[in-house]
């Protein structure tokens, strides 16, 4: 039976167990998956010890995302520019590493019904969840993407890496620089954990935005709170999380599971 892996520090809150074990019984597929909590000085002697159980693939969360980039013998196309990796696939005595953070975001949008050619979009943050999600959203072929963020150098030093793949404008600059409505907002701080928002001009969000924050949360996190506060459709990050690990169930098993369900059954159980 072929064997994944979730490997993290702390990894017990993981969904990702209950997540792929959905998929591999929908798709009568054989297999298991198992949360494994990895010492923060023993990642890489954790995956040697991986491969010499013939594992066939690991997901990557905190804070070894950065490590599992380095350690990858090959690289998808969107891990070498997110410079991050979430999924190890192991074939042939070799790790290949992919992130496919953006590609759920952009999958969850689009379930969302959020119209991404032609829109006008601000990212919020300049961190590792804002430069996993960028190449996913620019070949969607947007009119505009900025990156703001309270560091205005982190912002504009992301936005020259990302000028080599866009197809349209894009800019780094500060929250107070910002200017006129637009119509896609994405968090991508950490601001909701802490229950706070980025500090944004009264104009950047109205009732024709679609926001979205990557964090997701049994009730609405503050972000989404103050966007519908301002009329916007607002969403968290709950059907990312499904999407993002349904193309990784897709990178090792060749077959791509449905969400929708999983994700009204995640959303149920987290109000209960």
């Amino acid at each position: 039976m072929d064997r994944y892996y979730v490997l993290g520090n702390p990894v017990e809150h993981s969904r990702s167990p209950y997540i792929h074990r959905f998929f591999a019984d929908a798709l009568h597929q054989k297999l298991s998956y198992e949360a494994r909590l990895v010492p923060l000085d023993a990642f890489e002697q954790t995956v040697e010890g991986l491969k010499k159980e013939h594992f066939s693939g690991c997901n990557i969360t905190v804070p070894f995302k950065e490590q599992a980039y380095r350690i990858a013998d090959d690289l998808t196309a969107r891990a070498e520019f997110a410079g991050a990796v979430n999924t190890l696939k192991y074939e042939n005595g070799r790790l290949l590493g992919d992130n496919t953070d953006g590609e759920g975001l952009v999958t969850d949008l689009m379930r969302c019904g959020v119209a991404l050619a032609g829109a006008r979009i601000l990212v919020l943050g300049a961190g590792g969840a804002a430069r996993g999600i960028l190449a996913p959203l620019l070949e969607r072929n947007p009119s505009e993407l900025v990156i703001a963020n309270r560091t205005v150098q982190k912002a504009e030093v992301l936005a020259e890496h990302v000028k080599s793949i866009a197809g349209c404008s894009v800019r780094g600059t500060g929250y107070d620089q910002l200017k006129g409505h637009f119509d896609l907002v994405i968090n991508a701080t950490s601001s909701s954990i802490s229950n706070n928002i980025p500090p944004l001009p009264a104009d950047t969000i109205d009732s024709s935005t679609r926001a979205y924050d990557l964090m997701y949360s049994p009730v609405d996190t503050v972000f989404v709170t103050y966007a519908k506060s301002k009329g916007a459709e607002a969403w968290d990050g709950l059907g990312m999380l499904v999407c993002q690990a349904a193309e990784s169930f897709f990178l090792w098993r060749g077959v791509r599971p449905e969400t929708e369900e999983l994700i009204r059954k995640l959303r149920s159980d987290m109000k209960k």
